[in-house]
Order: C-alpha cells, then structure tokens, then sequence
C-alpha cells in the first residue's frame, strides 16, 4: 500500500444556503459551513490521519475549509497549494439563480441534466466532462506523485471537482457518476495501491 488520499467538500457556503447556482462565485462559508468543517477535522484526527500537504483551489469556501481542518489537527503551518483546477464547476448562465426559480423557467427535468449528467454543459458552462479536463491531469502532475511517496494528501474542493476526481478513482461510468453526490464537509479516505490503483475507500460521516 502506498499514500492517503483524503478529499472532502468544502462546508455548505452562503450561497448553498441560499439555494444558489454558485459555480466559480467566490462567496464565503455559512455558519454551518464553517461548523462543517470543523467536524470533518475532527473526523479526521479520530482516524489518527496526518496530512503531509495540503490542495485546495482558487475559491475561499475551500480555502477556508482547508484552513479549518489544518487548526483542528494542529497543522496550520502545513503547506497548502492552491490552484484553480480544483474549482467548482463553471455554471456559466446559470450562477447567481436560485434553483428553483431554474427549474420554473427550464424545467425540473433540464435543470438535472444540467447539473448532474457527465457531458451536457449549462449554457454558458462547463459539463462535468469539462471539469474532469483540468481536475483529472493536475491530480495525475501533483497531487498523485505525492500520495504514491506514501504522503497522506488533504484536498479541500467542491462537489464537481471532486466527483470528477471520485468518477475515476471509483471507476464510474457517465450514467453512475449522475447519480453520485458528495455530502458538505464530509471526508473521503481513499488508501492507494503503489500501483495508483484504490485499496480502500472509507466514508466518514457523523
């Protein structure tokens, strides 16, 4: 067996509260979004887990996130890479709406599509396909290399960044990955094979 990966999705943000398409908006963490994150740290540290580095991407949800799950385990010197490619989705047209009002204009049926499908974009935005473009060569250039020197690797992202990156990892077709969704502030521990390949995946929910 080789690293660790833990991926967790950032804590619910205000604009989740708010039932908003949010895309690449930078809005901060909700109260319980930041509450969120502090419990997927202390998770974490019930595991006994110790992240040698840390990836987040370019939005503060994450970043703050990341932040919170370093203090709870008494890292917050730890380095920390932040990169745009482990961003949220780009919903184009559709940032800034509320769902709802979405589903009224569009239609509940075109509105899943949109947000769950593998290949069809909003307009104006990425697909997850897209997504998966620049989530899945960063992992393979960055974040990989560190996990197969047998680092444990924390990466604080968003729902479809790290679907894309769970599509893989769990070997997940276009029509499963739809059906995949990641709970806010909930760690996934994946320990890998020195072949790159998953040996284990453990979901550590409350």
């Amino acid at each position: 067996m080789s690293g660790t990966l833990i991926l967790v999705r950032h804590g619910q943000s205000e604009w989740n509260l708010k039932n908003l398409f949010t895309g690449w908006r930078d809005v901060a963490l909700s109260e319980r979004g930041h509450e969120e994150a502090k419990a997927a740290g202390q998770r974490i540290k019930a595991k006994g887990l110790k992240p040698d580095v840390a990836f987040t991407s370019a939005l503060k949800r994450a970043q703050m996130t990341n932040d919170h799950i370093l203090d709870v385990l008494g890292l917050s010197s730890l380095e920390v890479i932040r990169d745009q490619a482990l961003n949220e989705r780009d919903y184009g047209d559709l940032v800034g709406l509320n769902k709802d009002d979405a589903r009224k204009k569009w239609g509940d049926e075109q509105v899943h599509i949109w947000r769950r499908s593998y290949d069809v974009p909003p307009p104006g935005g990425e697909s997850l396909k897209d997504t998966g473009a620049r989530v899945w060569p960063y992992y393979i250039r960055m974040i990989l290399p560190r996990a197969l020197r047998g680092q444990t690797v924390l990466v604080s992202a968003h729902g479809n960044s790290l679907r894309a990156l769970v599509m893989v990892l769990d070997g997940l077709a276009g029509d499963e990955v739809a059906k995949l969704e990641l709970a806010t502030g909930v760690p996934l521990i994946y320990r890998l094979n020195a072949d790159s390949t998953v040996a284990s995946k453990e979901i550590l929910e409350g």
